[in-house]
């Protein structure tokens, strides 16, 4: 009888599992959390300083660009060293990032904060080694589901920064979020276990460095990671757009702006779930078809902005004017980020059932991508709103991403069954 494989076995240990599936979503919570600092904040240190949309862009950007360069290496060196242990180094590093954002004085300042704080990418990737090598196969789906949907840390800068800023000023808001981090690291150093103490739960030997690059010429450890990246790095890149945004579209206050953002992150995360724990039931590769298919549909909507239409009728010009409601607008935005988050959610799962031996190879890379798409799109952003003159351009840019996205699926499913014939 063939012996199982680790991952298919229930994970012993008493409450470990309890504990990784607790405190792992959280750490996720926090540090993505620290990155939207700059998408409440940002806004009102434009005001401050007086820089522009460009250098605002790539104060967005720098913690998503950093942590694309983090991702990867951050995931091989979990896989050598323990999820664990990488978690709490990289939370740990973001502390002193968090402190001095609070005390920066000028625009480079802010750069480099925020370059520190991208470095939390470590502990996301770390994060979903350990969990996807820790969770039995047929329940990988949920866990993983659940632990991306940290994602809805972005909430929480949301809800408590502009409050903490108009009570506190400014400053004192990066810090409200320190003691958290440093608490969830001591929780995971305390009551965590490193996946290395039971042997029928240790990864894969590691692969040595020529080895590792020969497999990422391998085509297919890219096709689910490319097509997870556009979900992963619209996600981020439109939490840190979207409160500067309604701000400017919808003439909001910026505290205002934040909060009518909420919707779309709680739909995200809660999709994430149900996608992971769907994807566990079911092979999903027909259903992302359907989940691109209609995020394309409300890209293609929201990509319309407002404008007056002149037409010449038969007793006197009619003229009609388009202007989505703020609450059609939510309601689009909040149905795209509920599909959003099951196609993030399965496809991660996908991931892990077509590649569970090599999960920090193409977990990392799959960050690492997302993190590059995300750092990309607050600079197409400033594009569509300063070059072309429409606000709305965002959305168009996304949605011809998503469009090549779609292209790479047809050519990997054509490619799959021309091999099997």
């Amino acid at each position: 009888m063939p012996a199982a494989h680790p991952l298919d076995q229930e994970p012993s240990g008493g409450y470990r599992p309890l504990v990784v599936v607790l405190l792992s979503p959280l750490a996720f919570a926090l540090v993505f959390a620290s990155w939207t600092i700059f998408a409440v904040l940002g806004v009102e240190l434009k005001g401050l300083l007086g820089f522009g949309e460009a250098r605002f862009a790539v104060l967005l950007a720098m913690p998503m660009a950093m942590g694309a360069l983090a991702a990867l290496p951050m995931a091989l060196l979990a896989q050598r060293l323990g999820g664990r242990r990488v978690m709490i180094a990289c939370l740990l590093l973001i502390c002193p990032f968090l402190w001095g954002l609070s005390h920066s004085r000028d625009y480079y300042h802010f750069l480099l904060a925020g370059a520190g704080l991208g470095l939390g990418a470590g502990s996301l990737s770390a994060g979903l080694v350990y969990v996807a090598g820790l969770c039995p196969r047929r329940h990988a789906g949920l866990a993983l589901g659940l632990y991306g949907a940290g994602m809805v840390g972005a909430g929480l800068s949301y809800l408590l920064l502009p409050l903490v800023s108009q009570a506190y000023g400014w400053r004192s808001a990066p810090l409200l979020y320190l003691l958290p981090v440093l608490v969830v690291a001591a929780l995971l150093w305390l009551f965590a276990d490193d996946l290395e103490a039971e042997p029928s739960a240790r990864p894969a030997r590691p692969l040595p460095l020529a080895a590792l690059l020969a497999r990422l010429a391998c085509w297919r450890l890219w096709r689910l990671a490319l097509v997870y990246s556009f979900f992963y790095g619209a996600f981020v890149a439109l939490a840190l757009w979207l409160p500067a945004y309604l701000s400017a579209q919808y003439h909001l206050e910026l505290k205002q702006a934040a909060l009518t953002a909420v919707p779309f992150v709680l739909a995200v995360g809660i999709g994430q779930v149900i996608g992971g724990a769907w994807a566990d039931r079911r092979d999903f590769r027909a259903l992302r078809w359907w989940v691109s298919a209609f995020v394309l549909v409300c890209l293609f909507l929201l990509s319309y902005p407002p404008f007056t239409m002149r037409v010449e009728g038969v007793h006197a010009p009619i003229t009609l004017h388009y202007e989505a409601p703020l609450w059609g607008f939510l309601l689009l935005l909040s149905l795209m980020g509920a599909a959003m988050g099951v196609g993030k959610g399965s496809l991660m799962r996908l991931i892990h059932r077509d590649h569970r031996d090599e999960m920090p190879l193409v977990g990392g890379l799959a960050l690492s991508l997302g993190g590059l798409f995300a750092a990309l799109l607050p600079l197409v952003f400033v594009v569509g709103n300063e070059w072309v003159g429409i606000r709305t351009a965002g959305f168009m840019f996304l949605y011809g991403s998503l469009v090549v996205c779609m292209l790479v699926m047809v050519w990997d499913h054509a490619s799959g069954r021309a091999g099997r014939a």
